[in-house]
This record gives C-alpha cells, sequence and structure tokens, in this order.
C-alpha cells in the first residue's frame, strides 16, 4: 500500500532526507524511529504530498504521490505532530470539515462523524470548542480528523507528544484498531518504547539517512545478548583502553569522554566490580551508572555511539 523508493528531499546544501527506501502493507504498522530532527516528519511531509521529492519516488496505494497526487491523496489520512485542528470551532464542526473535505456528504457524513466521536471518546464534548480541551483530548481530536474518511493508507506523525498517561494508551489502542482494521499505517516516534509495542517492522533514521531496518524481532537480534553500561563522573584520558585491558569479553567502547563513558558487553553486570576498580585504580570517579538489557535503544546506541537524543 504504501513504497517508499530512494527517496531524498534537500533544502540547498542541506539533505533532510537522503536516499530512503522501505515498504508497508496492509494491516501492518510501520515504524520510522529516530531522533528529532532526524527527518522523519520531512518523510512524512514528501508522502503527503506537502512537500515535493527532490528525487526518488512515492507510491501511496498504488498511485504515484506527484504524478497522479489526487488520487493517492484521496486515500490518505495524515495525524500531524502539530495539531491541525480549529480552535474556535467545536469538535463537531472539525470532524464535518475534513469529512466534506475528502467529500463525504449527508447522512453518511452525520453517520461517521458520531461513530469518530465516540471511537475518540470526544462524545459528550461533541459541542465544545478545542481550546477548551485537554492536550491529550486535542490529540484524540487530531487523530479523529485523520480517519473519519477511513483511509486506506494512514500516516501518524508523533501522535502522542505531549499527552498524558491515560491519553497515550487510548492512542495506541486507536493505532491498534485502525491496523486490525486493515490499514497501512506508517508510525513516527522517537519512543522506544512505542515503537516496541506497536510496529510490525521499522527503520532507524539518523541524519536523513536509514541506518537500520527489518522487523522488531530482527533489528534486536543485532543487539544480541549485549547489555549497554553507561557511566558518568570524572575519567582520564585512555581509560576504556585500561578497562579493555581487564580482559572483559566481548567488551565494545561506544563513547569515552571525560565526563561520560559508554560500553557495551554481554552480562555487564558480572563484570561491574573490574570495571570500577580499574576506574577508581586510574584516578577516576563514578558519579551515576545506567545499565541497559538489550533493546531497539541499545541498537541506536551501538549504530550511531549516543543516545536517541528529543
Amino acid at each position: 500500500m504504501l513504497k517508499v523508493d530512494n527517496l531524498t528531499k534537500q533544502y540547498g546544501d542541506f539533505t533532510a532526507v537522503d536516499g530512503a527506501c522501505f515498504e508497508a502493507g496492509d494491516g501492518k504498522v510501520f515504524g520510522l524511529l529516530g531522533p528529532n530532527g532526524a527527518g522523519k516528519s520531512t518523510a512524512i511531509n514528501c508522502i503527503s504530498g506537502l512537500l515535493a521529492p527532490t528525487s526518488g519516488h512515492i507510491s501511496v496505494s498504488g498511485f504515484d504521490i506527484v504524478r497522479d497526487g489526487k488520487k493517492a491523496k484521496a486515500t490518505l489520512g495524515v495525524v500531524p505532530q502539530e495539531l491541525a485542528l480549529y480552535e474556535d470551532l467545536p469538535a463537531l464542526d472539525n470532524l464535518n470539515y475534513w469529512g466534506k473535505a475528502y467529500g463525504l456528504r449527508g447522512a453518511e457524513l452525520d453517520a461517521r462523524v458520531r461513530e469518530v466521536l465516540d471511537y475518540i471518546g470526544l462524545a459528550d464534548r461533541a459541542k465544545d470548542l478545542p481550546k477548551e480541551f485537554s492536550g491529550g483530548m486535542k490529540r484524540r481530536l487530531n487523530f479523529g480528523c485523520g480517519i473519519v474518511h477511513k483511509p486506506k493508507v494512514l500516516l501518524l506523525d508523533e501522535p502522542t507528544v505531549g499527552v498524558d498517561p491515560q491519553s497515550r494508551a487510548r492512542l495506541f489502542e486507536m493505532v491498534e484498531a485502525e491496523r486490525d482494521a486493515g490499514a497501512c499505517i506508517l508510525y513516527t516516534t522517537h519512543y522506544m518504547e512505542e515503537a516496541e509495542r506497536l510496529c510490525d517492522s521499522l527503520a532507524i533514521i539518523d541524519h536523513g539517512k536509514i541506518i537500520a531496518h527489518g522487523s522488531v524481532d530482527q533489528l534486536k537480534a543485532q543487539v544480541g545478548a549485549r547489555d549497554v553500561l553507561q557511566l558518568s563522573g570524572r575519567f582520564p584520558d585512555g581509560l576504556a583502553a585500561t578497562i579493555a585491558d581487564r580482559g572483559i569479553a566481548d567488551l565494545d567502547v561506544l563513547t569515552d569522554e571525560s565526563n561520560v563513558l559508554t560500553l557495551t558487553m554481554t552480562t555487564a553486570s558480572h563484570h561491574l566490580p573490574a570495571i570500577f576498580e580499574a576506574i577508581t585504580a586510574a584516578g577516576g570517579s563514578v558519579s551515576e551508572t545506567s545499565l541497559r538489557s538489550p533493546n531497539l535503544e541499545t541498537l541506536f546506541l551501538l549504530l550511531t555511539g549516543k543516545e536517541l537524543r528529543e
């Protein structure tokens, strides 16, 4: 239902998306995981037709987004990161507006709007203004506006940003319901736990480039059983080499800085005494310790040497 082939978007000398390739199918959630500024929203804007790609091809429901934009967009639903709501129009009228924009009329539109209001948990607030809503309620209405026309392909750009835990859980349920109804969903996020819960497959993007791609299980398998140990404190030059000389099997250094040391190894907890002893002997000190079990965030650290930044 959605195919992105060698998508590139440039702004002068700056490349926001660099040769991205991925596919997403019916009844599946494909995740685009990466930090803010990685190129996720730019990719979404190209797929939705808001931005023209510098090069590459995008197919939505079999239609090229550039050559057959009108047909492609008719099958799309978009839930943008920035709220696309009319704050001074009642929730009911926001849904009516977007339903009409996609060709719904009369009894069909009325029935669908009532259905969506109930679905997003705002039936009792239908005549209230979004400017009076909480952040979570606005996010749910934003989601409703994106699905009122029952799109075949749904683009969700960080749909849970700034919401409370209860609203986030409700948004997760709605994403899963759309997937179970057969929609093809592209979901962008910088939250690892969201990707692990919702996505059947995903691509990790950083600085516009896709650096890993596969199912959640396949990507986790790239990490293996390796833990990530991150130490904060005061560390002398060459400390990482000193620790490596301790003979710890399967140890790699991800970052070696004066105040942060990040190591990866198998069963890191078993080696903590030897690591702390090496740091003390070298004249360093540890103020904070973080030990992470293998997950997608571990993979991002292994691939980039950096944490998934906000």
